[in-house]
Formats: C-alpha cells, structure tokens, sequence
C-alpha cells in the first residue's frame, strides 16, 4: 500500500464519536514524536494474545514506542503465541459456550482467553522448561532479574529458534529484546510463569524467592527511566486497557513529586487512553482523562484523548496510522 493510503482512508471515514477520537489521538500520537518525545505504551487485557505483536513489534523497530509496561500475562502470552500458535484453538462461538463445554476445554488443557484456546502443553509447559533453567541457574549464582529480563535472554539466545510458528517479526517481546527496550511488569505474580515462578519455590528448585526481582523495584527502575528520559523529552503514555499495567507507570510523576520531594517533575506529555468501559462512577478504567489533573498525572494543556471502543480494533488502527505520518 503507497505511503499515506492508510492515513488518508482514516481520515475519510473516520469522522465523528470514537471514530474522530481514534484520528484525533493517532494525530497527536504522531506530533509528539515528531517533535522529538518519546512514548510508554502499557498492555492490558489480552493483547499479545490478541497478536497486537503485529503492528506493536513494527512500531518498536520504526522507533514509534519508547518503553513499554504490560502485564504479565501479555508478556509471557507473546512468547506463547510465538512458540505455539499453530496449537492455539479458536471459538468463534465463545458466548454459547456451556459450562460443560468448559469443562471439555480443560480436560484437553487448552486455556480459553475469550476466542482463544492456549494449549498448556505446547505453550505453557514448553516455555517452563526453558525459563526454569534460568532462573535456576540465576538463583545458584546469586543473580537477581526482573521477568522481562529472563525472557529478553532466553529470546536472544536462540534457544527457542526451533519451536518458532509465526514469523518472529511479529513477536513484540523479541523486538524488545533486541533493542533492549525498556519494560516494566507490574504484578508478575498474576501470570502463569509467575505461579509456576512461586510453585518452584515451593518446591526447592528456586531457593530464594528474590531471585525474581520485585514490583517495587520495578516502580525504582522506573522512576529512574522518567527522571533521565524526560530531561531531554516529553514522555506520552498511551493505555490500551485498564488494570495495573496502566495504574502502576502514570503513578511515577505524582510519586516524584509529592513522595520524593523532587522539584520541577515534567507531566506526561500525551495521553490517551483504549477503554471498552463507559465513563461512570467507581469506574476506573471508565474515568475521564481530566480527573489525572487532580492527582499531579496530567496538567491542564496536556494533549488528553479516551477512544471507548475495542482495543483489538482500535490499537492496531492507531498504529498503522501513526507509522502512515
């Protein structure tokens, strides 16, 4: 397709409600990095298993994306698809699913994420054997690691070359790792590997449970990247979902300034938030951008956008849009 089509047939069609929000805020997406910021972009739902790595992976490597914050279950579910996804299942007819139908699900161990089945053996259980040695082999060194960290070395050391189903350009995670792009991952316990990480340790292989490194340096690790990065640009932060992958980074700015004392922090520079919850009362993920001013998040000129739609949808169009500037 010639440069600008995709831009061009947006901006056609495009026009009003989410629509227009979705154009207004790629737009502004690409004038920030133009001039010269850089952007966070945070996981939430089922992303990777939704094969976002299609257009975010291109998005790292034409140096659209800056840092990422995800899930755990988005980072460890990219390298699931990578390794496995001529195994995965679809259910088109998810909703008339019964609980016996489940039932049936889970009795061939395939792991339904709506649509989507993963099978644990070929995904999960793989992956298990390979991660295991490292962190086995960190934990007898006395090495400590964050997850990403793990997985940005088994990715780059081939190990996993054989068992390639997809074409690993479409593999966000691996695009990373080769830029040893910036990531954070807020809550890995919640996440398959993180309970396979805890089972481990339970049962001896792992002998010191901080072999794995903690949420909380996490938020360290974090708070140093904001400090360095926005000396010399303005940061934007783009949230596909709701949840912790999007909770946990905004918090940095108001942590610098109200909790660390530190003067003259930048705001975010950009915001947008993909959310498929209304805005409403005790609705988080439903909260209009405004409300971050009141918290030290976001300042009054800052660039604000929420797009009420399916992120599955709407991601990837941002994207192509952004990349089509």
């Amino acid at each position: 397709m010639a440069k600008g089509e995709i831009r061009k047939f947006i901006d056609m069609n495009f026009r009003h409600f989410n629509a227009a929000a979705l154009v207004d805020a790629a737009k502004a997406y690409g004038e920030h990095m133009k001039k010269g910021g850089h952007m966070l972009v945070t996981l939430g739902g089922a992303m990777s298993t939704a094969e976002l790595g299609i257009s975010l992976a291109e998005m790292i490597r034409k140096g659209k994306v800056n840092a990422i914050c995800t899930t755990g279950a988005n980072l460890e579910e990219d390298v699931f698809n990578l390794v496995a996804h001529d195994h995965y299942a679809r259910i088109p007819n998810y909703r008339d699913l019964t609980p016996k139908d489940e039932k049936k699900l889970l009795d061939r161990h395939m792991n339904r994420v709506t649509d989507t089945c993963i099978p644990e053996e070929e995904a999960m259980r793989r992956i298990e054997k390979v991660v295991l040695a490292e962190w086995m082999a960190a934990d007898r060194k006395g090495e400590r690691c964050f997850p990403h960290q793990f997985l940005f070395r088994i990715l780059l050391s081939g190990k996993l070359e054989k068992y390639y189903q997809i074409d690993p350009k479409h593999s966000w995670l691996l695009e990373a790792a080769k830029r040893d792009l910036p990531i954070f991952v807020p809550g890995a316990e919640d996440a398959t590997l993180g309970n396979m990480y805890a089972a481990h340790c339970m049962n001896g292989d792992i002998r010191n449970p901080l072999t794995m490194r903690s949420g909380m340096e996490y938020m360290m690790i974090l708070a140093e990247w904001y400090m360095k990065t926005s000396k010399k640009h303005s940061i934007g932060f783009f949230q596909i979902g709701g949840g912790i992958s999007g909770d946990f980074p905004i918090c940095v700015v108001p942590m610098l300034h109200q909790d660390l004392r530190m003067k003259n922090v930048p705001l975010w520079g950009y915001f947008c938030q993909i959310s498929d919850s209304t805005t409403s009362y005790g609705s988080y993920s439903g909260a209009v951008p405004n409300e971050k001013i009141t918290w030290g998040k976001l300042g009054i000129d800052t660039p604000k956008f929420i797009i009420e739609s399916d992120a599955t949808i709407v991601a990837p169009l941002v994207f192509a849009y952004v990349m089509d500037m």
